[in-house]
């Protein structure tokens, strides 16, 4: 299990500003966004777009080639390759796609070729978490705009490399964190922006569930000869063949760090949205195995607090064993925000219950309505307009600094730190 240490900032961004802080990160990003070499791609509308799917698991065939397709007219995209180390994945996606449109992509084994690709545009990422950065970067050093699917890092230093490199391009990248392009967050956003909450105090959830999610996953058959072992391993130390690490990776921590990373993070980026907040200053965490102990490494509960510099606290937990008390609420000194439903249709009722403030929320009020668009579509449009796309590099960042957090304090039996100038995490 890999011990973070403080990094500090590569040459490049020393170069572009040698004291970083939020403002001036959102500052660079769409600096670089606006150069000529970035606005040199923009496409005219009778421009057909063409997108390889990266990751062809139930992530890559059921949210990024469904909602391609589901928008691929309108946009005027076309998935033109699919790719996966594992067989039968690319081949049902590759089904999907011609059955969809007729026409059938092209399937690889390996990213690097599909990359390569002549024509590609832009790219959709939805691997493994320990693939995801890799991928990224290569993606930006070649000029491909992507959608990643959260966690963006899984450590500081792959983080800084794949952030540096996308800046550096001027691609278009949205973070795969949708529930902030909700018509609801964006309503909450206004709401709180507007002073409709007071100020903010604290923001919790519970998200409990009664079975791990990698279990079912972990149940799905596979054999060695249909897949690429080395290419799903990529960096990571190789080993035999092990059917339960490829189909449950979910439940290894050389893949995936946990829940607090996997499902936690949607919490936290849709906190950091609807707030305004930048990035935790600090995080404590707690995690254990209590109910599903077996032979993988993934806990089954996690506890984490986290400090951020505009004063509030925000907590996540998250156990499986039993399903029970589950809620998502942001609490202010005028009332609260019950944000549990994620659905595109849901509501997020306002009370001033809790608080004798005298502008308390009264009854009947509600959060304004907001339009929005669906994230994926935001994504394609920002491909043609160049434009910063609803979840770009900046929040990716933050989500993902806030998840390495807590996972360190858990690895390292500490309360950690974040210094945005240097770009580095610290024992508090």
């Amino acid at each position: 299990m890999d011990r973070l240490l403080p990094y500090l900032p590569g040459r490049k961004w020393r170069r572009m500003n040698k004291k970083i802080n939020r403002r001036e990160f959102v500052g660079a990003s769409i600096a670089v966004t606006a150069t000529a070499a970035s606005y040199s791609r923009i496409l005219g509308a009778n421009d057909r777009i063409s997108i390889g799917i990266i990751g062809c698991g139930d992530r890559g065939r059921d949210s990024h080639i469904a909602d391609i397709l589901n928008f691929q007219k309108e946009a005027n995209v076309q998935i033109t390759a699919v790719c996966d180390p594992w067989r039968q994945m690319r081949e049902k996606a590759a089904q999907q796609v011609k059955t969809a449109t007729g026409s059938e992509p092209t399937q690889l084994i390996h990213y690097e070729e599909l990359l390569q690709m002549e024509g590609i545009d832009a790219v959709t990422i939805g691997t493994p978490e320990h693939q995801h950065c890799t991928q990224l970067t290569a993606a930006a050093r070649l000029k491909k705009d992507a959608y990643v699917e959260k966690p963006l890092a899984m450590n500081m230093e792959e983080l800084i490399l794949a952030v540096d490199t996308v800046i550096a391009s001027g691609c278009i990248v949205q973070n795969g964190t949708q529930i902030r392009s909700l018509p609801q967050s964006r309503a909450a956003k206004q709401f709180i922006a507007e002073g409709g909450l007071g100020k903010v105090l604290k923001a919790a959830q519970a998200r409990n569930g009664y079975k791990p999610y990698w279990f079912q996953y972990a149940e799905r058959p596979i054999r060695e000869e249909d897949v690429d072992w080395k290419a799903f391993l990529m960096h990571l130390e190789d080993r035999p063949f092990d059917p339960d690490q490829y189909a449950g990776w979910y439940g290894y921590r050389e893949f995936c760090r946990g829940p607090h990373t996997t499902q936690g993070l949607h919490f936290i980026d849709t906190v950091h949205y609807i707030t305004g907040a930048s990035i935790p200053r600090l995080a404590t965490a707690h995690f254990g195995t209590y109910r599903w102990k077996d032979h993988r490494t993934v806990p089954d509960s996690v506890e984490m607090i986290f400090e951020y510099p505009e004063d509030f606290v925000v907590r996540y937990g998250q156990f499986f064993g039993n399903g029970g008390g589950r809620y998502n609420t942001v609490y202010g000194t005028r009332g609260s925000i019950d944000c549990s439903d994620w659905s595109w249709d849901g509501e997020w009722p306002v009370s001033g219950d809790g608080t004798s403030e005298p502008d308390k929320i009264q009854p009947g009020m509600s959060l304004p309505k907001v339009a929005s668009v669906h994230h994926m579509k935001n994504w394609l449009d920002c491909l043609r307009s160049r434009k910063q796309p609803n979840a770009p590099m900046e929040a990716g960042y933050a989500h993902a600094v806030a998840g390495i957090m807590a996972d360190e304090s858990y690895v390292r039996g500490k309360r950690m730190g974040y210094d945005p100038e240097k770009r580095a995490l610290f024992e508090a």
